[in-house]
């Protein structure tokens, strides 16, 4: 067979716009071939990410195939199965993103030396992030350790060029694709549909409400976020394209963008950054009570604005940003418990549940991380009712409150006797050593 082809192995990029190493790919060669292995060992993680994964396979596929090709799906180990079907299509290279993540290290350095000992070309692309982990460095350094000097950089770097999808995708003859399993039924009953196409929906419906994104970002109830997280973890945006369809750098929301990247870069530095403290010596305090970390897991700890962000997070595979920021404060600065322990939770449910940014922000919350005020707190009671100040929020994810007004639903310990009595509601946890101010 007459001409050159290569495989483009997919992981956390399932889209065909904006794709480096496809787009590179089909320019450079006669045949592609896009390839994904499903990993049984990633499968078992969190159900919700696994339905939402193969939603996006089946978007993948479909967009491949409007295009003239089709995504070649494989199941076992990532190496194994790319190295096999290059040699089944006698494909002379190798593409894919590059990523962060100890996993992503360890698949890049056995995919090397498989490719070597093949005599196959392998390179790696740009695309999981805005500016790639390492292009910023501070004087002295390998990578920044605080967010703001690192966003200045940031904001002043040439971003790399935005790439169209191919115009085409050609297939080896006979190749055999395989088939997307059956979808699975994932744990939260109330969550986003995966795929490229949504992805671009939900960027196009969020566009006009930018604008207003400093004003109502933190509004627990209003919602006013763009939702796309879950879309940027597996890559059926790329976040290049996010920023440049908002077009202003100096915008709250792309400031967020930025953070992403910003833990993008930590990770690619501290690739332990899900297991070890990353501020040296500051995991040393916590304990550990299970009944303590089942009743904040399940939205039973009787305060209400954090049981009610548990189960918005249990229901919808997601939770709001300001939600994240109390209910981890919760259970690090208040109860004491392990943030690796939370982090577990939040990895089980979320659908953007990142290599990256998910531990990072744990970290960060927890005070063993990037925040340069590690010993700051967050006061349930106080952000309720700053940020739920009706309680809105409160009652819709904790009915057992539905009839107590205004913002007393915050604090119902402080509620009447009788009143506090009628309430199917526990009281609230327990604390090591005196209870706070707030619950006195």
């Amino acid at each position: 067979m007459s001409g050159r082809t290569a495989v483009v192995l997919f992981t956390r990029d399932l889209r065909v716009h904006d794709h480096p190493a496809l787009a590179t790919s089909c320019a450079a060669f006669d045949r592609v071939v896009p390839l994904y292995v499903l990993d049984p060992a990633l499968a078992r993680l969190s159900p919700n990410r696994t339905r939402f994964l193969h939603q996006s396979l089946a978007a993948l596929r479909a967009a491949l195939r409007g295009l003239g090709g089709d995504l070649v799906v494989r199941q076992g180990d990532p190496v194994v199965e790319t190295i096999r079907l290059a040699g089944e299509v006698g494909a002379e290279a190798v593409a894919l993103s590059a990523d962060v993540s100890g996993f992503a290290g360890r698949r890049a350095r056995r995919l090397r030396t498989e490719c070597e000992r093949q005599r196959l070309h392998l390179r790696f692309f740009p695309g999981l992030t805005v500016v790639e982990p390492g292009a910023l460095q501070p004087g002295g350094g390998d990578h920044y350790r605080v967010f703001s000097p690192y966003h200045r950089a940031w904001s002043g770097q040439r971003w790399r060029d935005e790439l169209v999808r191919p115009a085409r995708v050609v297939l080896p003859v006979g190749v055999a694709v395989g088939r997307l399993p059956a979808l699975p039924a994932g744990d939260s009953p109330d969550v986003v549909t995966g795929g490229e196409d949504e992805a671009r929906r939900r960027l196009t419906w969020w566009l006009p409400k930018v604008a207003d994104y400093a004003d109502r970002h933190d509004d627990l109830a209003g919602d006013g976020t763009s939702r796309l997280s879950s879309y940027l973890r597996f890559g059926c945006v790329s976040p290049l394209t996010v920023v440049n369809q908002v077009g202003d750098r100096d915008s709250s929301f792309v400031r967020q963008v930025c953070w992403r990247d910003f833990y993008y870069q930590v990770t690619a530095a501290f690739p332990d950054i899900s297991r070890t403290a990353y501020r040296r010596g500051a995991d040393e305090q916590w304990r550990y009570d299970g009944d303590a970390l089942t009743a904040w897991s399940q939205g039973r700890t009787g305060l209400p604005v954090v049981d009610a962000g548990m189960r918005q997070l249990r229901a919808q595979g997601w939770l709001h940003n300001r939600a994240r920021l109390i209910t981890a404060g919760y259970l690090t600065k208040t109860l004491g418990l392990d943030w690796r322990d939370g982090l577990a939770v939040y990895s089980r449910w979320l659908l953007d549940g990142d290599v990256a940014n998910n531990p990072g922000n744990w970290q960060w919350v927890a005070g063993t991380g990037n925040d340069t005020k590690p010993y700051r707190g967050f006061n349930p009671a106080r952000q309720a009712e700053r940020y739920d100040p009706d309680g809105a929020y409160v009652r819709r994810w904790v009915p057992e409150l539905a009839s107590v007004a205004g913002k007393a639903v915050h604090q119902p310990w402080r509620l009447p006797g009788a009143v506090r009595g009628a309430l199917d509601y526990p009281p609230p946890l327990e604390m090591p050593g005196p209870p706070p101010v707030w619950l006195r």
